[in-house]
């Protein structure tokens, strides 16, 4: 709730893109119109500005260093791989961290920035490479899981049209039925394209799991990506079908037979902050405009997120 102000404000900004994208035919990438979104809503919160132009070119290379991640060799010459790329990005971290220092805030005031920068001066073990790494994190974490479950959700109502009118009729613009309808759009694109579709764990203490025998010190993976495509679970579960989460819908009871965001103590921390900038600005698009896709990837990345295999080129129009 604290930020509402500032998701509200990218949504905003978002929609006049599209307008404009609109009223011209451009085509653009609608991963990247997503990725942008989601950036500017999570450096808003972080640091209280708008996202500008020189900052999102900087971040841009997040997204270069996420995609490699999984192909970089080990040790030192990992860092060295990317090393251009993490010194843009820690110029742009270290830019951030002076600015708050100064308490040159945004026009909603302070972000979480500066919520790190008063701990430490409580606490010394708050270094400042921990705050580095902690704002890098919430960067990276904070936009690019976003910015693919938009895109995936684009790409399901391409397959299933009938979701977004489903979505639309369900109540009027701002009602809590339309709300919910949106979420669950979201609730179910993440049900087949989980922000974190593996999830490591680390068993401290000798366990059964279904049957087998885990001793201590295992590391597990967790895959909710199948788990979510279990028959099981889900009737006709590669089916996009949105309305297993509204009102009425069946889900499983088991409570493990749904984790996006990972379960317990080690869930994401941000899993109500991506659902709230989601729907805001999906409450926006939705009923503005249609979205033609003019090629579609062939298939998914499985990375560290999992992915579009490919660009997502579009043109927009304005709803009738």
């Amino acid at each position: 709730r604290r930020y509402e102000q500032r998701i509200a404000a990218a949504a905003r900004r978002a929609a006049d893109r599209w307008a404009g994208y609109a009223r011209t035919g451009d085509q653009i990438d609608l991963g990247a119109e997503m990725r942008h979104f989601a950036l500017d809503t999570i450096w808003r919160a972080l640091t209280g500005h708008p996202l500008d132009q020189a900052t999102e070119r900087e971040l841009d290379r997040i997204a270069t260093v996420v995609a490699a991640l999984p192909q970089l060799p080990d040790g030192e010459q990992a860092g060295a791989a990317v090393a251009e790329d993490l010194a843009r990005i820690d110029a742009v971290a270290h830019a951030a961290i002076a600015a708050a220092r100064r308490h040159e805030d945004g026009p909603d005031g302070p972000g979480v920035l500066r919520v790190l920068l008063d701990a430490a001066e409580l606490h010394p073990e708050y270094t400042e490479r921990l705050i580095r790494d902690e704002l890098v994190t919430l960067l990276v974490a904070g936009h690019e899981t976003t910015a693919t479950t938009l895109t995936w959700l684009y790409l399901l109502l391409d397959r299933e049209p009938g979701a977004r009118r489903w979505a639309l009729d369900a109540g009027p613009e701002g009602s809590p039925e339309r709300r919910e309808a949106v979420q669950a759009l979201v609730s179910e694109t993440l049900r087949l394209y989980p922000s974190a579709w593996i999830l490591p764990r680390h068993a401290l203490t000798e366990d059964t799991l279904a049957g087998h025998r885990v001793e201590a010190g295992t590391d597990l993976l967790v895959c909710p990506y199948l788990t979510h495509r279990d028959p099981a679970l889900w009737p006709d579960p590669e089916r996009f079908d949105p309305a297993r989460f509204g009102p009425g819908g069946s889900r499983p009871a088991h409570l493990g037979g749904y984790l996006p965001f990972g379960l317990g103590a080690r869930a994401c921390l941000g899993t109500q902050f991506a659902l709230r900038e989601s729907v805001a600005v999906l409450e926006l698009l939705l009923p503005a405009f249609t979205v033609r896709f003019l090629d579609r990837p062939a298939g998914a990345v499985y990375s560290i997120t999992v992915r579009p295999d490919g660009p997502t080129p579009v043109v927009l129009a304005a709803a009738v």
